[in-house]
């Protein structure tokens, strides 16, 4: 369930900008400011079907968008990576095996900036 929500923040957090103001409100009260339906519709003089639809709606059109720009996967793709790094910098002593994958890993960041 948290790691749903994180998703469903993360995808806002990017996508958020091209869903309508009234999607971006309402995703920004039930998520972030915890509201109800009830409080929302009631906010909104409408109905909690219809606010409770409106967010499926703008889920619904951050996954799509997902799935054609792939901006969420490639951000953790990259946290990822830079974990990685930084286990591999914490440690006392680098070997030559872990200064060419930390090569490695700078190489996949650039060129996955590049995309």
């Amino acid at each position: 369930m948290l790691d749903q929500l994180n998703r469903i923040n993360l995808l806002y957090d990017i996508y958020g900008p091209l869903l309508t103001l009234r999607q971006q409100k309402t995703l920004h009260l039930y998520f972030s400011e915890n509201y109800s339906l009830a409080e929302i519709a009631s906010e909104n003089e409408t109905s909690r079907q219809a606010v409770y639809d409106l967010i499926q709606r703008a889920l619904d059109s951050m996954e799509k968008l997902e799935e054609k720009l792939g901006l969420y996967r490639l951000f953790n793709e990259q946290q990822e990576l830079l974990a990685e790094a930084d286990g591999l910098l914490l440690q006392n002593q680098l070997d030559k095996q872990d200064l060419k994958r930390l090569k490695e890993i700078i190489a996949d960041l650039r060129l996955s900036n590049e995309k």
